[in-house]
């Protein structure tokens, strides 16, 4: 499978980004998850694909552009529809199933199909679960940072209580990736994005 460079999924970002204040929010905060992959990886001792996980880091949150207003505002209300909303955009752009799934498969710990039932969410039935590494890494790496205003870097414990509310059996999903994955250090990454930890 060809993986999209850099500068393609850059492309692609500014082709669904309403305003540039959107391209910046969406675009660095993929990018941030990129790099807190990046940096997990290195330590991990698991054999997964670099390129794969760029390229899911970078694309897992194109689908947040299509809940943008006309007036460039940020709907949160189906927040939750963003991921597969961005793997309808990856589909219809010609991307395999193995890319467009980073996209449907990272909220949250994974959307079960009893977990829509459950909150009475806005999607349909299905599972919407990481199953490869590469995307169980990139669902994780993206617990740490969050596009809020002002965006902000989420510490493990910050991001697990943030979990709870889900259900203790997402928080302990959390953990088991955690043990897997390890714990990225945040201080150079705030420090290169200005985004403060919490």
């Amino acid at each position: 499978m060809d993986v999209p460079t850099v500068d393609d999924i850059r492309a692609l970002h500014e082709k669904y980004a309403p305003t540039r204040a959107a391209f910046d929010l969406v675009y660095t905060h993929c990018e941030i998850v990129w790099k807190v992959a990046e940096q997990l990886l290195a330590a991990d001792g698991h054999r997964l694909d670099a390129d794969l996980v760029r390229a899911g880091a970078l694309l897992h949150d194109i689908g947040v552009y299509r809940l943008y207003d006309d007036a460039g505002r940020l709907g949160v209300g189906e927040y939750v529809r963003h991921g597969v909303l961005g793997h309808e955009i990856l589909r219809q752009e010609g991307f395999p199933e193995r890319l467009c799934r980073f996209c449907s498969c990272h909220t949250g710990v994974g959307i079960t199909r009893y977990d829509i039932h459950r909150l009475e969410l806005p999607l349909p039935p299905a599972d919407y679960v990481a199953e490869t590494g590469e995307e169980q890494l990139v669902m994780y790496a993206d617990k740490f940072h969050t596009k809020t205003t002002p965006p902000a870097f989420l510490s493990f414990d910050a991001s697990a209580a943030r979990m709870r509310r889900f259900g203790t059996e997402k928080v302990d999903a959390f953990h088991a990736l955690r043990g897997r994955f390890g714990e990225p250090d945040l201080v150079p990454l705030s420090a290169r994005y200005g985004h403060e930890r919490i």
